[in-house]
């Protein structure tokens, strides 16, 4: 078996999902540069491993929770602030590698809970329960995410075919349900959240990704069965265009257009990941993806 054959179909994947995903007012060649770019970088990072990819998803993960603070309104210096990022931290740090032992993730969720809500107390009810709430989530939503991602690539066995084959699913869903939504979409899929996005675009993106699924069960026998990869493909559409629908739902109660301003046309990095932070881990949750 050698996985890393897989890297060059994940990085015009990859390409094409990072051009043609935003809709935006910048050339589309600029939009094309950005996402050859990034996507060769994430590429490239993600194969290297270790502390490479951890620190760029570390990274993002950060800058995930910035957006995230922001969109809700909330000062990143502000107490609630901090303790998000301190909850991110927690997840997509790696502590077993340090030879550091940490709480369980439900006390911590606790502890996390407990300190925002103190600061509705000290603050005098500035800051609300429903501010709490929020913030809890985000650490959840982001902190788990980007660390869910992480494990799979560090896994000992085959952590970087792992790694391609849900990134590869993704990718291939979203490229397949613009196409497909561009060429024959007519019936709207939810308009009240994403106008754009169609039915038929959306079947033609769990095609795609069942379609990459079967190539990497082809490619690796030894390590993955055909029916199994193409329920991590079905999962991996379904699942990675709810994260984008997810993501959606919020800028449209938020009223804005992206996260934030990361990449030139391609906006923030909760506009990038969100389906992401969502399929990974469902797949590591459900034991599509044997830790």
């Amino acid at each position: 078996m050698k996985p890393l054959k897989s890297t060059d179909a994940a990085l015009a994947v990859m390409a094409a999902y990072s051009a043609v995903q935003t809709e935006c007012d910048l050339p589309l060649k600029q939009r094309l540069i950005t996402g050859i770019l990034a996507g060769a970088l994430f590429v490239a990072l993600t194969i290297a491993g270790g502390a490479f990819y951890s620190g760029l998803l570390i990274l993002l993960a950060l800058i995930g929770f910035t957006e995230y603070v922001k969109m809700n309104g909330v000062k990143w210096t502000h107490p609630s602030a901090w303790i998000g990022y301190a909850g991110v931290l927690f997840f997509v740090l790696p502590w077993a590698e340090w030879g550091i032992d940490v709480p369980s993730p439900v006390t911590i969720v606790w502890m996390l809970m407990f300190l925002l809500l103190a600061v509705t107390v000290l603050g005098k009810n500035r800051f609300t329960i429903d501010g709490a709430a929020l913030m809890l989530l985000g650490a959840l939503y982001v902190g788990y995410g980007f660390s869910a991602m992480i494990e799979v690539r560090s896994m000992s066995d085959n952590g970087l075919f792992w790694s391609f084959l849900a990134f590869g699913c993704i990718w291939a869903s979203d490229v397949g349900a613009y196409f497909v939504g561009k060429a024959i979409g007519k019936h709207k899929l939810w308009p009240t959240i994403s106008p754009n996005k169609t039915i038929e675009g959306a079947l033609g993106g769990v095609v795609l990704a069942l379609v990459v699924a079967v190539v990497f069960a082809l490619a690796a026998p030894d390590v993955i069965a055909v029916p199994h990869a193409l329920l991590i493909g079905l999962v991996a559409a379904v699942a990675g265009q709810f994260g984008d629908l997810i993501q959606s739902a919020y800028k449209r109660v938020r009223s804005i257009k992206d996260t934030g301003n990361l990449l030139p046309g391609h906006g923030g990095v909760l506009d990038r990941c969100d389906s992401w932070i969502i399929v990974f881990p469902l797949l590591l949750l459900s034991g599509l993806i044997p830790v």
